[in-house]
């Protein structure tokens, strides 16, 4: 494989990987305004400008010579561009262009082209076409007055495919005596056939086309474009027979017009600022509409935030949903922010009759509750020491059939008599009774009496 395959198939991977980073850099468009299908992103351009044979990297020219950059003849150089973008960072282009390519020596070069014993002083290579496909990296974008007009810098790379005809002089002027050329005899080249035709009138040459330029704003459609482009080649007769060491080069200074395609009423993706459009709410009236009422939604929205949230007395209970207001600070409520009364707890106590406090239970339950745990092993460690007996009464509140209240009564008795069983107490010495609704300590029409009710008295 020789030095222009491997060239070519190396610029060609970049643009594989180009494509590659523009479907990147679509996930980098500013979705969040709505992708890409708010923008316009395609545009086409016609530039013109000068050719030289040199580029600012320096180097010699085709005839041995050095010289200066502006020191070689310039030629005129104009073309097409058609142009996507897809982000704002990177787009592609396709580019046509046509001219000419002119350098010359000032003396005879001892290498000059050599064409039926003259010697060549200079040369002329007439562009016919030149069509390249680029890749164009948008490297930043600068707004100003009020975001109307913007400048945007960007470098392109690409690669092309030019066809040629190189034409070389006796003398300086590109008026003398054709030293050389070639047309209607072409057919091998860089680019085209393998096997000579000698049949053609143009030489097809590869090229590589390195660029910058600067694009200003001019409206929402026009745009002035200016640029700089070094293109490269692996053609040693890009200006005719002359030194077979030397790769031909030239670079173009152009400037042109780009117009942007679509409807106006959608900004250009090339002069997109994400960062700037992020805080240019004034912008677009639309927008600026949006957001105040989205402001006004979110406004509203705290006013009862804040309305259902107040809570005067302090109980964690919001005003609207407080059925006791003023409850004292510190006081438990319930979800209606009235105050929680609990029953006291249980106490054992003795009285001179030899009764003991009751035990109680909830509901429609004939389990003991863990608070009564303590009073009965108390009143167990009694019977044990002292080898006494107990009465235990069951009772219930008055919800239910008598019946049912009657059993359930017999089972709290049990559930006691029981307990006092694990702990040691002799099964006879207890007795258990069912007494039902018979006998209530408190009235069964309020719930602060029924829970009183539910109980299971001792009795020495």
């Amino acid at each position: 494989m020789n030095y222009s395959t491997i060239k070519k198939t190396a610029v060609a991977a970049s643009l594989v990987a180009a494509l590659g980073f523009a479907e990147t850099a679509q996930a980098q468009t500013p979705t969040v305004f709505g992708g890409r299908s708010q923008y316009r992103t395609w545009s086409i351009g016609v530039q013109g400008g000068i050719t030289t044979p040199n580029t600012i990297l320096g180097g010699s020219n085709a005839f041995g010579q050095k010289v200066g950059y502006f020191q070689n003849k310039v030629g005129e150089y104009y073309g097409l561009t058609i142009r996507k973008q897809f982000s704002h960072l990177f787009g592609l282009e396709l580019e046509g262009n046509r001219g000419r390519i002119k350098t010359y020596n000032h003396e005879l070069a001892p290498n000059g082209g050599v064409e039926n014993g003259l010697l060549a002083k200079s040369a002329e290579t007439s562009v016919n076409w030149a069509a390249s496909l680029n890749g164009v990296f948008q490297l930043g974008t600068i707004d100003f007055m009020r975001r109307e007009n913007a400048v945007n810098f960007y470098a392109k790379v690409g690669l092309g495919v030019m066809a040629h005809n190189p034409v070389q002089f006796s003398n300086n002027d590109f008026t003398g005596n054709e030293v050389y050329n070639n047309e209607g005899q072409w057919g091998e080249e860089i680019f085209g056939d393998r096997e000579a035709t000698g049949d053609r009138d143009n030489r097809l040459t590869g090229f590589v086309p390195v660029g910058v330029g600067v694009k200003f704003k001019l409206s929402e459609v026009v745009a002035l474009n200016l640029g700089y482009t070094m293109n490269f080649t692996d053609d040693n007769l890009l200006y005719g027979p002359a030194r077979s060491d030397y790769k031909g080069k030239f670079s173009q200074v152009y400037g042109g017009l780009e117009f942007t395609l679509g409807s106006r009423d959608k900004e250009s993706l090339t002069f997109t600022n994400p960062v700037a459009t992020l805080y240019d709410e004034l912008k677009d009236p639309s927008l600026r509409n949006e957001v105040e009422a989205l402001k006004q939604r979110v406004s509203t929205l705290e006013g009862t935030v804040d309305q259902l949230s107040k809570d005067s007395d302090g109980d964690g209970v919001s005003d609207k949903f407080d059925k006791c207001p003023g409850t004292p600070a510190g006081t438990v409520v319930d979800g209606s922010g009235c105050p929680i009364k609990f029953p006291e707890a249980q106490q054992l106590t003795e009285t001179g009759s030899g009764y003991y406090a009751p035990i109680q239970f909830e509901f429609d339950s004939s389990v003991l509750k863990t608070e009564s745990y303590s009073t009965l092993d108390k009143l167990a460690k009694e019977l044990r020491d002292n080898n006494a007996s107990v009465t235990l009464d069951g009772y219930a509140s008055a919800e239910g059939t008598e019946a049912y209240n009657l059993n359930l009564s017999k089972d709290r008795a049990n559930a006691v008599k029981q307990y006092l069983v694990n702990a040691g107490v002799s099964a006879s010495s207890i007795t258990a009774n069912g007494n039902g609704e018979s006998n209530p300590v408190a009235s069964n029409d309020t719930e602060e009496g029924r829970v009183q009710n539910r109980r299971v008295e001792i009795k020495k």
